[in-house]
């Protein structure tokens, strides 16, 4: 990994760590103590890996009464090796036989290992215990159905907590002992059917590391399936309870399943969506995706008629920092309106509720597998599911199917913080550790392991109970490269079990997707075969790909200076003043460079399609550099998901408002929105689009705006309401070094553009989706028919900087991101029939109306910053 790439890695990671949780944290939560030190790891039964010891005897020693494990130096067997590649090198031992008997007991309590050193002294660690749990109860555990589970109206509680001493639960304001199960290490017991709809709580009595003491915790189940408000309880709750149903959902009618590689997806927060649309009756709510005639669902609906197939709501299970009950969610408490459109004002007094207000991106799992109750009309009670499964139906009869953001890679909390779920009930076991016993927080905060048996299991468990219970249609897995591909893959499968007939649910028809990201103690396969983009090609799970996005911006997301300029940005053919963007050669040769990029990202970030690049060299997409890394990685149009723009950096808008130079117009800033848009849209693969894209949306030029609130995230259907930009200088915890870029564009009137901009960029758009979706040849199924297909016959050293021309099939698509006119002259195909696409000749935007072939020359002629789409015939 070069060095340009690894600053993008890191950075990726600094952003996520601050999205992922509050600026300021819970005021319920204690500070965790730091991790005793746990440089041994009992990796099965007979052995264990201990980092710094010597080679020689050794012992573990339990705070059960009696139990001493002796340690001889032993090797690891092949299928150690492969199975803890990390710790190949560190010094092995062998568990004596004679005490193998003892490791149930030795694990449920207090656990050293201990050596006696060649220089006389005493070396003692902690022990990392993941592995040998697995060995000893994960194949027998793992097929086990855990949580309230229904038979014949009597409900089982079973959790699994192999190191407890005892596990109790709380109901009714008693206490209800339970019983182990020696094989499995679950505990379980079974109630009445009035236990139907009660709050319960585990109370589990357990050694924990972190505090190093035996404690009590009382805590939610893992597998909940219902909550109190603010997740206090667990409720026993049967999903399958007609009350639970609301009408029509047996008989629910879904749109026709699109594939992966046709799928157009709109990405989408739930609070944003409505909190500021005035024709919602459901303002924040799951139900204001069901008020067909608000204008946010007035537009959803129009686009699904367009073409956009999926809705992806960002994460709305349970998490942990937002108030469900809005009489605790505060607001800021100042004329924000007031304000000028540069003013730090804004955003210093939302940054004084923030901590405790109605907004969250969501990406701080406290509960899987349960819906989030500040979306509900009442957290209190079932009525969050009710509601999610009524937006379901919303969604559906507006033509559109529903992905779920999951976030499995993380919890929002470890150890003994309030917040912190699994680490409870089976301390040092569901989250990842690092050598040393302490909690790998690459991913932002606490990572769990799914590599372990039962965090695996978890994920499996929750996503299929999402499709079944609540027949979602897709999931999109954050920062999916911390899974192991064999976890992503074990969840299709079980998918793939779901049938009509006996689920309720094809979950063939499922889609997965998601951030297919090297980095952290992962990367590089370093402990297991991860779910990154190359690893994932051929699988038919997507991965997001960074190399067309970043071309078509220009940079990358995380540049000290905001003005470095891409393709659809005017890099080279209209410069803006940055110094950054290096000198008029430099200028051209990266524009050529991102050219190419982005002719990959049209084939589906195929690795092996083959061109020639504009260097004149033939190559294969897997040969075209992308900072370091192969930019063709894909094995199938489906494997890599294409953007412009996610919730994640800069809006599209946003972003160009720093590129484009400053004097550029309104209907120019659209036009050049259009055609970034046009880069995934017209795109092989699947593609996705930030709602709200269409309609310029601004964050008012906020980079990391998930402690933002509504003043700075909510979208606005109405253009009478503008885009959001000029409402004040961005949050400054995240955008402060931007802010001498920002204030002169946020102080300009003349970049909020007006009703006309917005809507012809919102119809542009959707004439772009209409060619996408009517046409057969945006949707090969292979490499080999993209290659026979697909051509961009103008590519070579003498194309022309800022205009790409691809053929496929009998179609020309020439992007044209200059300020001028351009002609695209293809003698092959002179004399040949062709004329501008039936749905641009006769769409929204007159300046491509305009866009012209001569036949005889074989001339495409395009408009200034104009995607334009020809037909043959």
């Amino acid at each position: 990994m070069n060095g340009p790439l690894r600053r993008t890695v890191a950075a990726v990671a600094m952003v996520l760590c601050a999205a992922a949780l509050p600026a300021t944290p819970s005021a319920t939560a204690a500070p965790a103590p730091a991790p005793a030190g746990a440089q041994a790891q009992w990796i099965d039964r007979n052995t264990v890996i201990w980092k710094g010891a010597e080679r020689t005897g050794a012992q573990l020693e339990s705070g059960a009464p009696g139990i001493r494990i002796r340690l001889t130096p032993g090797t690891l067997t092949p299928a150690e090796r492969a199975a803890y590649p990390h710790l190949a090198t560190y010094p092995a031992f062998t568990v004596d036989p004679r005490d193998r008997g003892l490791a149930r007991t030795a694990l449920r309590d207090k656990l050293l290992a201990t050596q006696r050193r060649a220089d006389g002294q005493r070396a003692t660690t902690g022990v990392q215990i993941p592995g040998v749990l697995d060995d000893l109860y994960g194949s027998r555990a793992r097929h086990a159905a855990l949580g309230p589970v229904f038979h014949h109206g009597r409900p089982t509680l079973s959790v699994w907590a192999p190191t407890a001493r005892t596990v109790a639960l709380e109901l009714d304001g008693r206490t209800v002992p339970m019983r182990r199960d020696d094989a499995t290490g679950i505990w379980r017991v079974q109630g009445a059917r009035d236990w139907a709809g009660k709050p319960y709580r585990y109370l589990v009595t357990v050694w924990a590391p972190t505090v190093g003491r035996t404690v009590t915790n009382k805590v939610t189940d893992p597998y909940s399936t219902a909550l109190t408000a603010d997740s206090a309880r667990s409720l026993v709750t049967d999903l399958d309870d007609p009350k639970l149903a609301p009408a029509g959902w047996s008989q629910l009618t879904k749109p026709a399943a699109v594939p992966l590689r046709r799928a157009r997806i709109q990405e989408l927060h739930l609070r944003d969506f409505s909190v500021e649309d005035r024709t919602s009756r459901h303002p924040g709510q799951y139900l204001a995706l069901t008020d067909r005639r608000s204008d946010g669902m007035r537009h959803l609906a129009s686009l699904a008629r367009s073409g956009t197939s999926y809705v992806h709501l960002l994460p709305a299970f349970d998490f942990a920092t937002t108030p469900e009950r809005r009489a605790d969610q505060e607001r800021p408490g100042c004329d924000l309106a007031s304000y000028a459109p540069d003013s730090d004002g804004q955003q210093d007094c939302v940054g004084k509720s923030a901590a405790h207000d109605a907004y969250n991106w969501g990406y701080d799992p406290l509960h899987y597998t349960v819906p989030e109750g500040a979306y509900a009309s009442d957290p209190e009670g079932p009525a969050r599911t009710v509601e999610f499964r009524r937006m379901v139906q919303g969604l559906n009869g507006a033509g559109l199917r529903t992905v779920m953001d999951v976030v499995y890679n993380h919890t929002a909390a470890s150890g003994q913080d309030p917040h912190s779920v699994l680490d409870r009930i089976v301390p040092g076991y569901y989250q990842r550790l690092l050598d040393d016993g302490g909690v790998a927080t690459s991913t932002c905060c606490s990572g769990t392991a799914p590599e372990h048996t039962m965090m695996g299991k978890l994920v499996v468990d929750s996503v299929v109970t999402w499709a079944k219970e609540y027949k979602v249609d897709g999931f999109r897995f954050d920062l999916m490269g911390h899974h192991p591909k064999a976890n992503i893959l074990a969840v299709r499968k079980a998918l793939d079990a779901l049938t009509p007939r006996k689920d309720g649910v094809d979950g063939t028809s499922i889609v997965l997707y998601g951030e297919g990201w090297n980095f952290g103690e992962a990367a590089n396969d370093a402990r297991f075969v991860q779910a990154t983009q190359r690893n994932m090609a051929g699988t038919g799970i997507a991965t997001f790909s960074d190399r067309a996005r970043d071309a078509v911006r220009g940079g990358s997301p995380f540049d000290g200076d905001p003005g470095i300029q891409g393709f659809a940005s005017g890099l080279y053919t209209d410069p803006n003043s940055s110094t950054a963007n290096g000198s008029r050669a430099e200028q051209r040769a990266r524009l050529l460079h991102y050219q190419d990029l982005i002719k990959i990202g049209l084939t589906g970030n195929l690795a092996d399609y083959t061109f020639t690049d504009t260097t004149g060299r033939r190559v294969k997409g897997s040969q075209l550099d992308y900072n370091g890394a192969p930019a063709g990685y894909a094995a199938a149009p489906g494997d890599a998901l294409a953007y412009a723009d996610a919730h994640d950096n800069e809006t599209l808008y946003d972003a160009l408002a720093y590129k484009l130079p400053q004097r550029t117009g309104a209907a120019d800033r659209s036009r050049m929105q259009v055609l970034a848009l046009a880069t995934a849209a017209l795109s092989q693969g699947p593609a996705l689009s930030q709602a709200g894209s269409d309609l310029l949306r601004s964050k008012s030029l906020d980079r990391n705006s998930f402690d933002s609130g509504d003043w700075f995230n909510a979208l606005h259907w109405n253009c009478t309401d503008g885009n959001g930009f000029g409402r004040g200088l961005p949050p400054a915890a995240d955008n402060k070094d931007k802010w001498p870029y920002a204030k002169t564009l946020l102080a300009d009137p003349a970049l909020r553009p007006g009703c006309a901009a917005i809507s012809d960029t919102s119809a542009a758009y959707r004439d772009l989706l209409r060619i996408h979706t009517t046409e057969p040849a945006f949707g090969l199924a292979t490499t080999a028919r993209v290659q026979s297909e697909l051509s961009f016959p103008l590519s070579g050293k003498d194309e022309t900087p800022g205009v790409i021309t691809m053929r496929l099939g009998n179609l020309v698509v020439v992007l044209n991101a200059t300020p001028d006119r351009q002609d695209q002259t293809v003698p092959d195909l002179a004399g040949e029939r062709y004329a501008l696409h039936p749905v641009q000749a006769h769409g929204a935007d007159r300046t491509t109306r305009t866009a012209s072939y001569a036949r005889s020359s074989g001339t495409f002629t395009v408009p200034a910053r104009t995607v334009a789409v020809f037909r043959q015939g």
